[in-house]
């Protein structure tokens, strides 16, 4: 069922560019970044009451409270940087340079959280560079 979720997910994230590259059109890109973000945070709670996991929020540790914002903080920066790109360059460009950000995570994946590195991986990682590269150039 992961995979499902993986796949939609991409679908999705395909569309973010698409449909952001169309909504920013003489449109600031902070605020077009604070407009995504709203309809975000009423998308994530909605789904959050409508399923009644609101109850667990007592039970979320301290830590994962702080890990959490630090990732929220990150998301932040990630949208903010991406929207400016996006405003200034070729939705055909900007997207692969963002997707590299998969070999960046298998990277710190590897560094901070211990996850092996496999001939696939590397290979991967590898591959998606030199397309990144062929898209960019």
């Amino acid at each position: 069922m992961w995979a499902i979720y993986a796949l939609l997910a991409a679908v999705f994230a395909a569309l973010t560019s698409i449909l952001a590259r169309i909504g920013i059109a003489g449109v600031n890109a902070n605020l077009a970044t604070a407009i995504r973000t709203v309809v975000v945070l009423f998308m994530a709670w909605g789904i959050v009451f409508a399923t009644g996991v609101w109850r667990e929020i007592p039970n979320v540790t301290q830590r994962s409270w702080l890990f959490l914002g630090l990732s929220g903080l990150a998301t932040g920066a990630s949208w903010m940087f991406f929207f400016w790109a996006l405003q200034r360059g070729d939705v055909s460009r900007v997207v692969p340079i963002d997707k590299f950000s998969v070999v960046i995570t298998m990277v710190l994946a590897f560094i901070i959280l211990g996850e092996p590195f496999t001939a696939k991986t590397i290979v991967g990682g590898l591959l998606i560079t030199a397309g990144t590269i062929v898209l960019i150039l």
